[in-house]
C-alpha cells in the first residue's frame, strides 16, 4: 500500500468511495464484503472507516467465543452512543437499553421492537453528519444483533445511515445477508501480488517468481504477504531456486500454528486464555494466566512475534486465523483448564452469563448445576428478546441436563425460542427431541400446544386441529382420572386444557371447519375453576365466546347468542386498550381476548362491531411492542379497516404485515394478509394485483387447509369481476363460495359476500339465487342488533324484491346506514346503496331524483379510490342527463403505503415518537416522510392533516 492507496483494489476504492459519498449526502445504504480469510476485507473496511468523516463511524468485530451471547456485537457497536436513546420512543428506549444490559426487561422483549430501537438509534448518532456502521467478521456475530442490525438496513431510507460489513463467503452468512448489496473480494492478480510483495519484502519480486508465488496463494494478499516473510531476497529476485512445495501450501492457518508452536509454554498458555477469553479484557486475561501458572507477561513474547497486538483496554489478535490456531494447538484438557478459571473469575466479577457458558465449556458430561445456570443465561437473553442465541444457550442446557424431564422442559423452551428467533427447523428438532423425553401430563401438553402453533403459523392448519384436540382430550382425561372431575381437577392442567380448545377453535376458524367448532364448544361448556369455584375473568370470557360459537354452529341461536352477548359485555371499553395488568392481563392477552371478540361479533351478524374490535386489537398490539404476534394482529386491522370503507389504509396495514410475515416465516400470515391485498385491490380495479394477490394467496391457502384465507381470495376475483360489470363471471365466482368445503372456503366469508352475490345474481338475470342468498343473510343477521346488518339486508331485500317495493327498501337501507355512530365507516355500503338507487330512479325515468344519490355515489367512490364503482356512477350520471368531467386522482391515492400510515396516526393526534415507535421506525424516518406527505396532498400543518383524514 502506497499512501492511501491498496495494492490491487482500485474497484473496490471506487465502490467504497461512491458508499461514503451516499452516506454523506444523506442517503442510506449497505454494503456488504465477502471474501475468504486474508483476502483483505478488513483492510477495506478500516480504509472506509478512515475516509468516512465527518461521518461518524461506529465499529464491531465478531468473535468466536462470542457469537451464542446475545447483542454482543451490538454492545461493540453502540457503546458509543447509547447515551441517545434517551431520544428514542419509550418503548424502543427501554428494549434497547435491556438487550444492552444497561436495564432489566419490563417483561419478554420481542426481537423486532429491539431492532426498531436499533434503528433509530443508528438514526439519531446520523443526525449531523451521517454514520458508518463497519462490522467486521459478520460470520461470528451473535444471531439477535445480526438480526437487528439487518431489519434496520432494511429501513434506512434517507437517514444518512450505512451499514458497511465484511465476512468470510460461508453458507450461513451468504444466506443472512442474501438481502443486501454485496461485492466478492477474491484473489489479487499478479500486478496486485507484485505489490503486496515488493511492500513486504522491500525489494522487486521477478516477475516469473510472482507469478509461482501468486498461483500457490491465490492472490491471497495475507498468504502473499506472509510469503514474502519466508522467502530470501535471493528467491524473491529468482537468483535462488523456490522451495518445494512452497512455504504456504498448507496455508496461512498453518504457518500460524507453526509459529505459536514456536513460543515459549508460558505464552502459548496466556494466548489460550486470550483466545477463549472473547472480549481481549488484559485484566481478565492476565488473571487467568496467572491461574494458570502461568507469567502474564509472557505475552509480550507474542507481541514481539506479531501475534497479538497488546493495547491498553484489549489484547487483539492481529487475524482471527491466529486465535483459531491457538485454540486449535492446544490440548482438551489445557482449553477445559482454561475455560474453568475464566468461568470462576467472571463468577466474581458478576458476569453471570459468561460465566455460565465458560462452565459449559469446561463440562465433561451432565451436570445440573452447570445447566441451570446456563439455562439461566438462557432466559435472561431470551428476556432481552436475543431468541436464537438463547435458543442456542437452551440447547446446550438441555444436553447438560441429567434428569430426563427438566431436559425435556429445557427442549421445550428452546423449540419456543428457536420459533421466535426465526429458526423453524431447530425448533421442531428441540420439540421432536422433547416429546421423546417427555412423561408429565401437563408437559405433554404444553409440546402438542406449541406444535400445534407451529403447524397453525406455516403449515396445515387442519393437522394444528388435529393436535389441539388430541391434545385437549388427553390432558382433560389426564384430569377426570387424577381427580374425578373437572371440578375438583388440578387447576394447571384445566388452564392447558382451555388454552389448547382455544387454539383448536382458532384452528377451526382458518379452516372454516364448523363441526369442529361445535365439538370445541360443547368440551368448553364443563369448565370450571378449582373446586367448581367461577374462572378467572379472563378464562370466563374465553369459555363463554368458545361455548357461544359453538352454540351458534350448532344451531341453538337460543343458547349461543346470550353467551356471546355476554361476553362481548365484559370487554372493558377501548379507554383502557394497552394497559397492562387489566383483567389480569397483559397486552398480549388483550389484543387476544379483542380478536375473539371480532371473532363473536362476526358470527353474530355484525360486521361493523367486528371491525371495531379488530382495529382495537391493531392498536393494543403496536402499544405493547408485540411484534412477533403483530402480523396476525394487523390480519383483523386491515380486514377492519376495509370493511370500515379504508381501502388505502386496510392496504398499507396488510403490506406492513406482509413484510413482518415473511421476515418472521409466518406463511399463513402471508396468505392472509395478500387475500386482504387482493379484496383491497378489487374495490380500487388494480385487475392484475388483484389477479397475482390472489393467487399467490391461493397457492398458500389451500395446501395449508386455510379455508378463510382461500374464501377471502376467491371473494376477490369475484368481486373484481362485479366491480368491472363482468357480471356473470361475477354470478358463477361468488355462488362457488357457498359450495366450498372446509379448507377451501368458509361460512364467514359467505355471509360477507352476501350483498355482492345478490347483485351479482340480479344483474347475471338469477332472481331465485339472489332471494336464496337474501334468505340466508336474514337467518344469519337474525340476532344482529347493528344498523349497518340490518341495512345490507334491506338492501339485498330490495334487489331481489318486486319493483314496487325496490324504492322503498333502498331508501329504507340508507336511513339505517345514516344511523350508524361512524359514517366514515360506512362509507363504501352508503355509496354503493346510493347507485343501486340512482340506478333504480333512473330507469324508472325519475332522473331528477336520482342524479343526487348517483352524485354522492360518485364522489363518495372516489374519496376512497374505487375507480370501478366511480367509473359506474358517472356513468348513470351522464345518463341521468349530468356533465361530469374526468376526476383528479383521489389525494390518498398519491401516497405510498408507508406515508398513508404515517399520515394516518398523525392525523389522530400520535406524535412523531409515538408514531415511530407503532410502526417501527425511527423518529427521523417519520420526519423524512411527512415531509413528503404534505405537499402531495396540498397541505401545510397537522390540522389540516386531520380534516382531510377525517
Amino acid at each position: 500500500m502506497a499512501g492511501d492507496r491498496i495494492a490491487g483494489r482500485g474497484d473496490e476504492l471506487d465502490a467504497l468511495g461512491s458508499f461514503l459519498t451516499d452516506i454523506r449526502s444523506g442517503t442510506g445504504r449497505a454494503l456488504v464484503l465477502r471474501g475468504e480469510p486474508g483476502a483483505g476485507k478488513s483492510t477495506l473496511l478500516r480504509y472506509a472507516a478512515a475516509h468516512a468523516a465527518p461521518a461518524r463511524v461506529l465499529t464491531a468485530t465478531g468473535a468466536e467465543p462470542e457469537s451464542g451471547m446475545a447483542f454482543a456485537a451490538l454492545h461493540q457497536l453502540l457503546r458509543p452512543v447509547v447515551g441517545l436513546a434517551a431520544a428514542l420512543p419509550d418503548a424502543q428506549r427501554d428494549a434497547v437499553r435491556a438487550a444492552l444490559g444497561l436495564a432489566e426487561p419490563a417483561a419478554a422483549q420481542d426481537r423486532f421492537l429491539v431492532s426498531a430501537g436499533v434503528l433509530s438509534l443508528l438514526t439519531e448518532a446520523a443526525a449531523t453528519d451521517g454514520l458508518l456502521c463497519v462490522v467486521d467478521d459478520f460470520q461470528w456475530v451473535d444471531q439477535a444483533s445480526a438480526d437487528a442490525l439487518l431489519f434496520a438496513a432494511r429501513r434506512f431510507d434517507g437517514d444518512g445511515v450505512g451499514l458497511l460489513i465484511g465476512t468470510r463467503d460461508v453458507a450461513a452468512a451468504r444466506q443472512a445477508l442474501r438481502a443486501l448489496p454485496a461485492r466478492d473480494v477474491g484473489g489479487l492478480d499478479a500486478e496486485g501480488a507484485r505489490e503486496v510483495l515488493a511492500a513486504r519484502a522491500g525489494i522487486t519480486p521477478e516477475p516469473t517468481v510472482v507469478e509461482l508465488v501468486t498461483t500457490a496463494t491465490g492472490g491471497n494478499p495475507l498468504a502473499l504477504h506472509e510469503a514474502a516473510g519466508l522467502l530470501t531476497a535471493e528467491q524473491l529476485t529468482g537468483r535462488a531456486p523456490l522451495p518445494d512445495p512452497l512455504p504456504v501450501g498448507h496455508g496461512v492457518a498453518g504457518i500460524y500454528g507453526e509459529q505459536i508452536a514456536r513460543l515459549p509454554e508460558d505464552t502459548r498458555t496466556a494466548l489460550l486464555a486470550a483466545a477463549l477469553a472473547g472480549r481481549g479484557d488484559p485484566r481478565l486475561i492476565r488473571a487467568a494466566a496467572t491461574r494458570l501458572e502461568a507469567d502474564p507477561d509472557a505475552l509480550y513474547a507474542a507481541e514481539a512475534a506479531g501475534i497479538v497486538d497488546l493495547l491498553p483496554a484489549e489484547v487483539r489478535f492481529r487475524h482471527p486465523l491466529i486465535r483459531a490456531a491457538v485454540h486449535a494447538g492446544a490440548t482438551p484438557a489445557a482449553r477445559r483448564a482454561a475455560h474453568r478459571h475464566l468461568a470462576a473469575l467472571l463468577e466474581e466479577a458478576g458476569d453471570r452469563d459468561r460465566a455460565a457458558r465458560h462452565r459449559a465449556e469446561a463440562a465433561t458430561g451432565p451436570d445440573e448445576d452447570v445447566a441451570a445456570a446456563l439455562a439461566a443465561a438462557g432466559e435472561r437473553a431470551r428476556a432481552r428478546g436475543g431468541y436464537a442465541d438463547a435458543a442456542r444457550t437452551l440447547a446446550r442446557a438441555a444436553e447438560l441436563t441429567p434428569d430426563p424431564g427438566s431436559k425435556a422442559r429445557r427442549l421445550k423452551d428452546t423449540a419456543a425460542a428457536a420459533w421466535l428467533g426465526g429458526h423453524p427447523g431447530r425448533a421442531q428438532t428441540a420439540l421432536a427431541a422433547a416429546r421423546d423425553l417427555a412423561r408429565e401430563p401437563v408437559l405433554l401438553a404444553e409440546l402438542a400446544q406449541i406444535g400445534g402453533r407451529f403447524e397453525l403459523s406455516s403449515g396445515n392448519a387442519a393437522e394444528a386441529l388435529r393436535a389441539f384436540l388430541a391434545a385437549a382430550e388427553r390432558a382433560a382425561a389426564h384430569t377426570t382420572e387424577t381427580d374425578g372431575s373437572h371440578e375438583q381437577g388440578d387447576a394447571a392442567t384445566r388452564r392447558v386444557v382451555l388454552a389448547l380448545l382455544a387454539d383448536a377453535a382458532e384452528a377451526a376458524a382458518a379452516i372454516g371447519d364448523t363441526e369442529a367448532a361445535v365439538r370445541i364448544g360443547r368440551q368448553a361448556t364443563d369448565l370450571t375453576g378449582p373446586t367448581g369455584s367461577p374462572l378467572a375473568p379472563a378464562d370466563a370470557f374465553l369459555r363463554d365466546v368458545l361455548t357461544g360459537m359453538g352454540a351458534l354452529y350448532e344451531g341453538e341461536t337460543r343458547r349461543g347468542v346470550p353467551l356471546l352477548r355476554r361476553a362481548l359485555a365484559g370487554l372493558p371499553d377501548d379507554g383502557h386498550d394497552g394497559r397492562d395488568g387489566h383483567d389480569g392481563g397483559d397486552g398480549e392477552n388483550a389484543a387476544a381476548r379483542l380478536l375473539w371478540a371480532a371473532a363473536a361479533a362476526s358470527l353474530l351478524g355484525e360486521s361493523d362491531a367486528a371491525a371495531r374490535y379488530g382495529a382495537r386489537a391493531g392498536r393494543v398490539a403496536r402499544v405493547s411492542g408485540m411484534v412477533g404476534t403483530l402480523p396476525v394482529v394487523l390480519e383483523n386491522a386491515a380486514t377492519a379497516e376495509r370493511m370500515n370503507s379504508g381501502f388505502a389504509l386496510s392496504a398499507a396495514l396488510s403490506e406492513e404485515g406482509l413484510a413482518l410475515a415473511r421476515e418472521t416465516g409466518l406463511d399463513n400470515s402471508v396468505a392472509a394478509h395478500l387475500a386482504n391485498l387482493a379484496v383491497c385491490a378489487a374495490v380500487r380495479g388494480r385487475e392484475d394485483d388483484c389477479r397475482a394477490y390472489a393467487h399467490e394467496a391461493l397457492a398458500i391457502a389451500i395446501p395449508h387447509r386455510l379455508g378463510l384465507r382461500a374464501g377471502v381470495a376467491s371473494y376477490a376475483l369475484g368481486l373484481l369481476d362485479l366491480g368491472l360489470g363482468r357480471f356473470d363471471r361475477a354470478h358463477e365466482r361468488l355462488t362457488a363460495l357457498t359450495s366450498a368445503g372446509p379448507g377451501a372456503g368458509h361460512p364467514v366469508v359467505v355471509w360477507g359476500s352476501t350483498a355482492d352475490r345478490v347483485e351479482a345474481a340480479v344483474a347475471a338475470r338469477d332472481l331465485a339465487a339472489a332471494r336464496a342468498a337474501t334468505d340466508f343473510l336474514g337467518r344469519w343477521s337474525a340476532d344482529a342488533a347493528s344498523p349497518r346488518s340490518r341495512a345490507l339486508l334491506a338492501r339485498c331485500e330490495a334487489l331481489a324484491a318486486d319493483d314496487g317495493d325496490a324504492i322503498a327498501l333502498l331508501r329504507q337501507a340508507l336511513d339505517l346506514l345514516g344511523e350508524d355512530d361512524d359514517q366514515d365507516a360506512t362509507a363504501y355500503d352508503r355509496a354503493r346503496t346510493a347507485l343501486l338507487l340512482g340506478e333504480r330512479l333512473r330507469r324508472d325515468r325519475r332522473t331528477g331524483d336520482a342524479r343526487p344519490h348517483l352524485r354522492q355515489a360518485a364522489e363518495a367512490f372516489h374519496r376512497m379510490g374505487a375507480g370501478p364503482w366511480e367509473r359506474r356512477a358517472r356513468g348513470e350520471l351522464r345518463a341521468a342527463g349530468e356533465t361530469t368531467g374526468s376526476a383528479r386522482p383521489a389525494a390518498l391515492e398519491t401516497l405510498t403505503a408507508q406515508e398513508l400510515r404515517i399520515a394516518r396516526l398523525v392525523a389522530e393526534g400520535v406524535s412523531n415518537r409515538d408514531v415511530a415507535a407503532r410502526l417501527f421506525l425511527s423518529p427521523r424516518t417519520v420526519e423524512y416522510h411527512l415531509y413528503k406527505v404534505y405537499p402531495k396532498l396540498g397541505i401545510t400543518s397537522r390540522a389540516e392533516l386531520a380534516r382531510l383524514l377525517r
